[in-house]
């Protein structure tokens, strides 16, 4: 509203600034300069409505300029003092980050020792079982080795002495051997007999 009065008066005053130079200019012409008055009177109302409108519209536009002023700065130092504590915040959690790093990788660090050392002994007792199965295993092998050896010992034995047998066995010690042999069971009869009655 108070914009279009000051519009209203300028437009007024440029109006009948306009009017007032044509006729001064005329009336210059013919003589000195009569209209001057009607200038200087109009100048001064309009630089009364000027002013006037001026001390009515510019103090508030002023003020309202400077608490929109004020404002922005008080806005912009809060949104400062933010940014301040949002880089303090980042700068204080980077430095936890890198304790956390830190107790982190002394966490893994121990946590890796205690896992090297179960694995040690996991190791050993592995190592430990598999002695023990290759001993038993060495002296079950050794048993059978043994025993085959026995059995083939015996075999052997029993080979040579057939062969002994067979070279010094003639037809004649052949019959010989079974005709003891047949007369030992004959006894031994005889004596099972006499021991029943």
């Amino acid at each position: 509203m108070k914009r279009l009065l000051f519009a209203g008066f300028l437009l007024i005053g440029s109006g009948a600034w306009v009017h007032a130079q044509e006729p001064a200019q005329e009336a210059h012409t013919e003589s000195g300069d009569p209209m001057i008055l009607w200038r200087v009177a109009n100048f001064v109302l309009l630089a009364a409505g000027l002013g006037y409108l001026m001390s009515r519209s510019l103090p508030a536009f002023f003020r309202s300029r400077t608490t929109g002023i004020q404002t922005g700065i008080s806005e912009a130092q809060q949104m400062k003092r933010d940014a301040e504590k949002r880089a303090s915040d980042m700068d204080a959690r980077m430095n936890a980050l890198g304790g956390e790093i830190d107790k982190f990788r002394a966490q893994s660090r121990s946590e890796m020792e205690q896992e090297g050392e179960r694995i040690r002994l996991e190791t050993a007792r592995q190592i430990e079982k598999l002695q023990q199965q290759a001993e038993q295993e060495i002296e079950s092998a050794g048993k059978n080795a043994r025993r085959d050896l026995k059995n083939y010992a015996a075999e052997l034995a029993v080979s040579l002495a057939e062969q002994r047998i067979k070279n010094h066995l003639d037809p004649a010690t052949e019959i010989s051997l079974v005709e003891d042999f047949v007369d030992d069971l004959k006894r031994e009869k005889l004596q099972q007999q006499g021991s029943q009655n």
